[in-house]
């Protein structure tokens, strides 16, 4: 079967990935605050969460709607940001299938936090009574990157102002945010 190529040469496709509670979502906002209109949040946690109510699990459907969702976007139009744990081995060869399909520049970020900041910033969001220390040493995986060094790791000393002024100047969404609002 022929693969799809997606969005244009102008559209950009950008992965936010890390362990719970490492910044992923607030950088995602911040980029769509910072863009205005014309950049689409895919976010795992709505995806899976919310939408279909499913456990994060090998082969579940929220792998596949993310990659549509993803895809409808950039066909749209759309800047598009991934976000979300989204772990290597279950998501991996989606990302890598989306990467390979998009027309545009594609560009991905790890937002790394060792695991004691973790437990620090988890204690601030509202599942933290929820979700104790034992679940998120479950769920952690330090420096999960995809294959193919095809991720920029940003550190936890990288606050949030400054991560979405570098993903905003790295990926050149800086430049069309002015043109496009």
């Amino acid at each position: 079967m022929p693969r799809v190529k997606v969005g244009t040469a102008e559209t950009r496709l950008i992965v936010l990935r890390g362990n719970s509670a490492s910044g992923k979502s607030s950088v995602a906002a911040g980029l769509r605050d910072r863009f205005g209109r014309g950049l689409a949040l895919v976010a795992q946690d709505n995806l899976r969460r919310v939408v279909l109510r499913e456990r994060d699990l090998p082969g579940a459907a929220n792998i596949g709607l993310i990659d549509l969702t993803a895809r409808y976007a950039l066909d749209a139009g759309y800047h598009v940001v991934v976000e979300g744990i989204l772990h290597a081995d279950r998501y991996g060869d989606m990302l890598a299938r989306l990467r390979a399909d998009h027309r545009g520049p594609t560009h991905g970020y790890y937002l790394h936090v060792p695991f004691a900041e973790t437990l620090v910033r988890h204690a601030t969001k509202p599942i933290a009574d929820e979700v104790g220390e034992d679940q998120l040493r479950e769920w952690y995986r330090p420096l999960d990157l995809l294959p193919g060094a095809v991720e920029t790791v940003v550190g936890a000393d990288s606050g949030l102002a400054a991560t979405v002024d570098r993903i905003m100047k790295d990926t050149g969404l800086t430049g069309l945010a002015a043109r496009d609002r």
